[in-house]
């Protein structure tokens, strides 16, 4: 295959076109759905970076320098409330990018990017990114239907913030942690989680006590292992099967959040 072809060439008939992830393994899937001539006109530009735990990536207000195709770790969107409160109302993985305000043409974060969970990345210059962006209509169509699953993710998480029990909450959030970092093991600090839930920390001691009484989940001096899966989904608020049908492709978002 020649590798000088443009990619717009290839973009006239997508239905023929081999994908990235046939030729080599692309642990992100945004990256890994492109046609393989896209992907490689993307390559150059980009690197693999390790995400360390608790790395502030952006700042709301801040200018979008680089974007970032997780692999393995997760970051978590995190709107403030104040100097001291902030309340994750999203939370991007393998399925996703970080900087999705480039893509509307905003080059300023409109929140918080928080590492949650350690692991590696690729990441690609903004001023790059734009420039691949603006000249790949295949590369659009694939973030458009990421930040479509992503708005609805974020607002479904802000009506469950306002109207499901905490412990709901912690087991969607746990499950939806689990579906993008591939593992049913994890650290994560009560403080921790309870900036992610906007709770006290006494609401995410008690939410976990309970649900590791049920023999759904360990959690031990940070750590926190699902035992059981399925019936961490059945304690879960509805959320997360709405969510996970949304980045799925198969769900439609509810006018609100069920009552749960």
């Amino acid at each position: 295959m020649d590798n000088t072809l443009r990619a717009s060439k290839w973009e006239s008939n997508p239905e023929t076109t081999p994908r990235a992830s046939k030729r080599e393994r692309v642990p992100n899937s945004v990256l890994a759905a492109l046609p393989r001539p896209v992907y490689d006109s993307l390559k150059s530009g980009l690197e693999t970076v390790k995400l360390k735990f608790g790395e502030i990536l952006y700042e709301p207000g801040e200018v979008i320098r680089n974007v970032y195709f997780p692999s393995d770790s997760l970051v978590s969107l995190l709107t403030l409330v104040d100097q001291r409160s902030a309340l994750e109302v999203g939370m991007v993985g393998r399925e996703g990018m970080v900087g999705m305000a480039l893509t509307l043409g905003s080059p300023i974060s409109p929140v918080r990017a928080l590492v949650q969970g350690a692991g590696t990345a690729l990441r690609m210059k903004a001023t790059r990114f734009q420039e691949e962006f603006k000249r790949s209509p295949l590369l659009q169509r694939g973030l458009y239907t990421y930040l479509n699953a992503l708005m609805a993710q974020i607002t479904q998480t802000a009506a469950c913030n306002r109207f499901h029990q905490v412990e709901g909450r912690l087991a969607r959030w746990l499950l939806m942690t689990s579906d993008r970092v591939r593992s049913d093991k994890f650290e994560l600090t009560q403080e921790f989680l309870s900036h992610m839930l906007g709770v006290r920390r006494v609401g995410v001691t008690a939410a976990a006590s309970a649900l590791q009484q049920r023999k759904l989940i360990e959690y031990q001096r940070g750590h926190i292992t699902i035992l059981d899966h399925a019936g961490l989904e059945a304690a879960s608020c509805p959320c997360y099967a709405l969510v996970k049908g949304m980045n799925d492709g198969k769900g439609k978002r509810p006018l609100s959040a069920p009552a749960g």
